[in-house]
């Protein structure tokens, strides 16, 4: 070839290669998963860069072993010795984890770390995906030719490498970001004290639920409590021994309401609400009697001295199916049962069944 014609040849073949790190970089940008990031590097690099496989191997947090692997080109390449655990002592990919130096195997017949993944590979070249001084996993470039990966060719995997080093990294913060914010909008729907429900996850739940109710025409109950002679024992005790029957009050109204559907919620002070949806006024009654002879017993416990009167609980239960009330009236019904409990003595059940139900 001529000296005019080779120069041409690699001032191509530096621009392609120039073009396929542009790809990934735009790719690293754009792309939100990091599992469709690697495939899409991996894709473009076997297709654009003519190499036989193209893949990226992930090290788990300890840097002791391979956990995945993405990877594409005309070769389909076996884990070493069929082996479905990697650890990075074996292979020319575990010597590039553990040396956290690029590998370049011109010949690999001629290198005793290698292990074949498929019997027409002749070449290979590895690349540490490294931030911040930690190995993240390997960038790994193998071809059916001997000597296949000259100095700009690995400059640009190094480069590819880099790239992905970053992605990666961004990925996790991403997912540790996520992971935050699904806790902070958990939390944001628990009560501090009890660690059940709070009022603002009740009213969302209760109209949900409700609309739930009147279009697919199901019975909905809702269960209203109030402690009994709290606020004496609150004054009598003190508010930390408050706090903690408030605390066991509402570990006594969970165990109570035992469906996963069930929602049981501190609506204020000492008064809590259950949601029932599905429920209707037998079950809401066992619900309820269950919650009432739990507080009774809890109790008995707190009391004990007799220096104030027992801790019980009063509820108001309501149920409700079909198209027909008001979700207000739904509610103001539980209310007015709790309120008749409350008046006919403490310590009891008032229930009522309502007609059909309507929209809010």
């Amino acid at each position: 070839m001529a000296p005019a014609d080779r120069a041409y040849e690699e001032l191509r073949e530096h621009a392609r290669l120039m073009q396929t790190l542009s790809e990934v970089s735009r790719a690293a940008l754009e792309e939100d998963d990091l599992m469709r990031l690697l495939h899409r590097v991996v894709d473009y690099v076997a297709a654009r860069l003519d190499v036989a496989v193209a893949s990226i191997l992930l090290v788990d947090e300890g840097g002791q072993h391979f956990v995945a692997e993405v990877a594409a080109g005309d070769l389909e390449l076996r884990t070493p010795e069929g082996r479905d655990d990697w650890p990075v002592t074996l292979g020319v990919s575990g010597r590039c984890v553990r040396t956290g130096e690029p590998q370049h195997v011109s010949d690999v017949g001629a290198d005793p770390d290698y292990l074949p993944g498929h019997p027409d590979v002749r070449s290979e070249y590895l690349t540490p995906i490294r931030f911040r001084g930690r190995i993240l996993g390997v960038l790994n470039l193998e071809s059916p030719r001997v000597d296949d990966f000259d100095v700009q060719a690995r400059g640009v995997f190094d480069a590819i490498a880099a790239q992905v080093a970053g992605s990666i990294h961004l990925a996790s913060v991403n997912r540790k970001l996520e992971e935050a914010n699904r806790e902070l909008e958990r939390l944001s729907q628990l009560d501090g004290l009890t660690g059940i429900a709070n009022r603002r996850s009740f009213d969302a739940t209760l109209d949900r639920e409700w609309r739930r109710a009147v279009r697919e025409r199901t019975w909905i109950s809702l269960l209203l409590a109030d402690l009994d002679h709290f606020k004496t024992f609150n004054d009598t005790y003190g508010h930390l021994h408050g706090d903690d029957a408030l605390r066991k009050a509402a570990a006594v109204l969970k165990d109570a309401a035992r469906r996963v559907t069930d929602l049981v919620a501190r609506y204020g002070g000492e008064e809590f609400a259950i949601l029932l949806p599905g429920a209707g006024p037998d079950a809401a009654a066992q619900v309820a009697e269950r919650a009432r002879t739990g507080l009774e017993a809890l109790a008995l416990a707190e009391a004990g001295t007799g220096a104030a009167p027992p801790v019980t609980v009063s509820i108001g239960a309501a149920s409700a199916r079909g198209p027909g009330q008001q979700l207000t009236e739904f509610f103001g019904a539980a209310d007015q049962a709790l309120y008749r409990a409350k008046r006919l003595g403490r310590n009891r059940v008032e229930a009522v069944t309502l007609g059909v139900l309507g929209p809010s």
